[in-house]
């Protein structure tokens, strides 16, 4: 890798094959597990729900987990050692849905230990790796890199969703434990294979400390007391918890409000889909030789969040409106919007974490990637939870339906205007009129 150049096309892909890896055994366990625990085992739909709270409350560790790769300099030991326990969390959260039905007690113990594991490695694995393309990727490919990092992730929810329900049938226990091992252990392997020798065996020459290194506490009041870092970090959380809340009330909305069918119902849920990777596409393309000023993240950044908010807007007026109104086109552009908010701030999330330096040479790259990507968990664990509740409350205060929805999607445009409003900071601090690198790529050509 060349220090001018960073990551070429072919490593950035095979660093994506690690999101690849983690999304096979997080779709096994958020989406399978949670169909079996539900209707195959009749468990109360609250259990599993609670279970995926626990993987994203863990998330508020990551800052924890950024810092403990700091030290090292070396990030390839954190992402190897999140895959490892992610794989065990997989395979310990099939074992616990096969013990509940007979053994309650301990089928629940392994479970919440199970997805303890994965919510600790999901947060190691992930943000270690963020920042290790934030550390190797140019400026200038940075758009393009979060783009092709998250469609391998969704790459892996489609593969295994699919696969995983040919073998399970027939169902039994011992069968769920068998193919989500399989899962597990693959997934394990492809990421140790993805990273293999990227990294250096030894970290680069760095002016080390004097002294023993500063203790996490420390290292983590001086990241929050950078503006740029404290505002990107309340940007990331409304701006997700934004995108998150509609997630579980848009398909519910378009059944209750236009009558859709289920399998309307989901086609609309896959047109949103097709739209967000439309999103992450058109930045990549657009910013991916950092010519231009269509080539500021920044720019598609504040654009994303206003047009998810006029997306959703434009969704409450559907309902006001009745059948006739332009639904299908209204969420996907709202899917548009949303893929190009969200592939643009991981794009500066790269280019952030390197930003406002740290005393004595210290790396502080991992543990400002940790602080956004709690956030982002904290944000992703609320969002579903009160958008549906806000849901139900409205109903109450308003008594119909369409009025309810309305409420909340106006809220949710709302949080995405105020987090369009940091967004348009993102690069600007107060206390530092140097240009931030990669944000404005076309500065770093």
């Amino acid at each position: 890798m060349s220090a001018t150049t960073g990551f070429g096309w072919g490593t950035i892909v095979r660093l994506g094959l690690v999101q690849t890896a983690l999304g096979a055994i997080v779709v096994l366990i958020t989406s399978t597990l949670n169909r079996v625990m539900v209707v195959e085992l009749a468990l109360p739909a609250a259990l599993p729900g609670g279970l995926v709270a626990l993987h994203y409350a863990v998330q508020i560790l990551r800052p924890r987990w950024g810092y403990g790769s700091d030290l090292g300099w070396r990030r390839t030991p954190w992402i190897v050692g999140g895959m490892a326990l992610l794989a065990l969390g997989g395979l310990g959260a099939a074992l616990g849905t096969a013990l509940v039905a007979g053994q309650p007690a301990l089928g629940f113990v392994v479970l919440v230990l199970s997805f303890l594991a994965v919510g600790i490695g999901v947060g190691a694995a992930g943000t270690s790796l963020l920042v290790l393309l934030s550390t190797g990727v140019a400026p200038h490919r940075r758009g393009a890199a979060a783009t092709i990092v998250w469609i391998m992730m969704i790459a892996g929810f489609v593969v295994t969703a699919p696969t995983a329900g040919h073998l399970l049938d027939p169902f039994s226990g011992e069968r769920l434990v068998a193919v989500s091992g399989g899962v597990s252990l693959i997934a394990f392997l492809v990421a140790l294979a993805a990273v293999w020798g990227v990294e250096p065996a030894r970290a680069p020459a760095a002016p080390q400390p004097p002294g023993p290194a500063r203790p996490f506490a420390r290292v983590l009041a001086e990241v929050w007391a950078e503006p740029e870092a404290r505002r990107f970090t309340v940007f990331v959380f409304l701006a997700m918890l934004a995108y998150s809340a509609q997630e579980l009330i848009l398909e519910p909305f378009a059944g209750l409000v236009f009558a859709l069918s289920p399998g309307a119902t989901t086609k609309l849920s896959g047109l949103q889909n097709g739209g967000v990777l439309a999103g992450m596409i058109l930045v990549a393309l657009v910013t991916a030789n950092g010519r231009g000023k269509l080539a500021s993240l920044r720019l598609w950044t504040v654009a994303g969040c206003l047009g998810s908010a006029a997306a959703l807007a434009a969704i409450a007026a559907c309902g006001l409106a009745g059948p006739g109104a332009p639904l299908r086109t209204c969420v996907a552009g709202l899917g548009l919007f949303n893929g190009m908010f969200a592939v643009a701030a991981i794009g500066s999330m790269m280019a952030l974490a390197g930003h406002g330096g740290a005393p004595d040479g210290e790396s502080r790259h991992g543990t400002r990637m940790g602080v956004w990507g709690a956030a982002q968990g904290i944000a992703f664990g609320l969002g579903g939870f009160l958008g549906a509740a806000g849901v139900d409350l409205a109903r109450l205060a308003f008594g119909t339906v369409v009025p309810a929805y309305a409420t909340v999607f106006i809220t949710e445009a709302a949080l995405f205007l105020v987090a369009a409003g940091l967004a348009a900071q993102i690069g600007r601090p107060a206390r530092d009129p140097r240009p931030l690198e990669g944000l404005s790529v076309r500065h770093a050509v």
